[in-house]
């Protein structure tokens, strides 16, 4: 029978979710065709799946690394194929992590030959942790603020970070524990749909905000060279305004957002900036799919009456990053960016960006499968969000590490 068929991960079968792994087997027959497996079953019990199909070499084994899939969910040499393919049988789910103090396990298992998975012939469960070793996670609930902190283990200092998500609204903490895994002190803030936050406010309070950076700035392990915030979506355009408008942030990273205020007023110290003006009835709902197409809602950007809706970013000495997919189908998130890396460029300003080909609107911590649809928690609709599998898991690669090394740099 020959040595048993083993799968193993390394460097080791236990590591943080935006770490890279070596998916190997060995004792194959040589240039045995085999079918790879991966299977993950998400806190609500929908099972993701992906396979691949792969001959092993001369001596019997197979490195996903450098051995190319010839067919499944996707081909070539994919060392991480298996995870950024992962689907769910059900349409339009999307996957995300509730609770970060739990891991995703992942098992890989080896089937015979390239059709009906009737043979196992090994397998092995990696575990893929949002939260890293020491790491701390503590609920705050001080004053108005409803947010987690996640700070990573020594006496620091270490830059601070406030994570912002979109118009989905919750408190959604797996980024900012990734980030506090990789060396940053972070507060994932809520600001709508959780608790008592209503799901959609009339106003957002700029001094809501103002207090989550004070809160951030007193804690003994934040560096006081000033604090970093990154938002996706709406969280994007929060974030800008909070560069643009409050003291003390540094460096701000836009993901798939806008230099306009989008969709809720924004209150100041004397001032309101009022939502870009939009028209729901420019949705594209899809005969077949029923999805609905976002992206025609807003008006044009470039018509001078929407323009008291636009962030002053210029006013900002803070540095800023923008990332944006070219397949977002949700907002034109690539015309928003370049409209504002254009004004900041006008106005003398140093600025970076990067539009990725073939990404979505959904730009994740790398290795989350693309998402192309699903519903909008708030809208209670089906939406799209874009993106074709190989080029959106690429981009989530390239974008997680430019946006750690945009807040290095900067903080």
């Amino acid at each position: 029978a020959g040595m048993a068929v083993q799968v193993t991960v390394l460097p080791s079968p236990r590591c943080l979710f935006d770490d890279p792994v070596q998916i190997c087997v060995a004792g194959l027959l040589p240039q045995q065709a085999v079918t790879l497996r991966a299977s993950l079953v998400d806190e609500s019990g929908e099972l993701f799946q992906a396979h691949a199909h792969y001959r092993a070499g001369s001596s019997g084994e197979l490195d996903l690394s450098c051995s190319p899939a010839l067919g499944g969910s996707y081909s070539g040499v994919e060392p991480m194929g298996l995870l950024w393919s992962l689907q769910s049988k059900a349409p339009y789910k999307r996957l995300a992590k509730r609770n970060v103090l739990t891991p995703f396990c992942v098992d890989f298992e080896v089937y015979e030959g390239h059709g009906d998975m009737s043979r196992l012939l090994g397998k092995c469960t990696n575990e893929r942790w949002f939260i890293g070793e020491g790491v701390k996670r503590i609920s705050v609930r001080e004053g108005r603020l409803k947010a987690t902190l996640f700070l990573p283990p020594g006496p620091g200092p270490f830059p601070g970070l406030i994570d912002l998500y979109g118009s989905g609204g919750g408190l959604v903490e797996y980024r900012a524990s990734l980030l506090a895994s990789r060396g940053f002190v972070t507060l994932a803030l809520a600001y709508m749909a959780f608790e008592d936050l209503p799901a959609m406010p009339e106003i957002l309070e700029l001094d809501y905000f103002e207090e989550a950076v004070n809160f951030l700035k007193k804690q003994q392990q934040v560096k006081d060279t000033g604090i970093g915030v990154l938002g996706l979506s709406k969280g994007a355009d929060l974030a800008l305004s909070m560069a643009t408008f409050l003291p003390g942030i540094k460096a701000a990273v836009s993901i798939s957002g806008s230099g306009f205020n989008s969709f809720i007023p924004l209150r100041g110290d004397g001032f309101i900036v009022p939502p870009h003006p939009y028209d729901l009835g420019r949705m594209k709902i899809s005969d077949e799919s029923g999805l609905v197409d976002f992206s025609d809602v807003p008006d044009d950007h470039r018509d001078p009456a929407t323009w008291d809706c636009r962030i002053p970013m210029e006013r900002s000495l803070a540095k800023f990053l923008f990332l944006s997919g070219l397949d977002d189908t949700n907002w034109k998130s690539d015309v928003y960016c370049q409209d504002a890396v254009q004004r900041l460029q006008q106005h003398g300003r140093e600025v970076e960006f990067c539009s990725y080909s073939g990404a979505g609107h959904l730009l994740e911590p790398p290795y989350l499968p693309l998402c192309q649809a699903s519903i909008h928690k708030v809208l209670g609709v089906f939406v799209r969000w874009g993106g074709q599998w190989r080029e959106h898991a690429k981009a989530q690669e390239d974008a997680w590490h430019r946006i750690q090394a945009f807040f290095w740099q900067h903080l």
